[in-house]
């Protein structure tokens, strides 16, 4: 499980981002196009770390939401 960040970007576009995992980034037309979007990207991230043999970053579910 990961953290997922979702808000309305351009376009009407939702825009998905999981911190945790630097640059994994996707959108979709619905919220829910880009949670199952969002879905996909996390997957393909951590394949293609574990092709490289590289780390994957531990998920801490710390997040905090401010209006600024």
């Amino acid at each position: 499980m990961r953290t997922a960040l979702i808000y309305r970007g351009e376009n009407d576009y939702w825009i998905a981002e999981c911190p945790s995992l630097h640059g994994c980034i996707s959108q979709g037309k619905s919220k829910e196009e880009a949670i199952t979007n969002i879905k996909q990207a996390i997957e393909g991230y951590i394949l293609a770390l574990n092709d490289d043999n590289l780390p994957i970053p531990e998920e801490n579910f710390d997040a905090m939401l401010a209006a600024i």
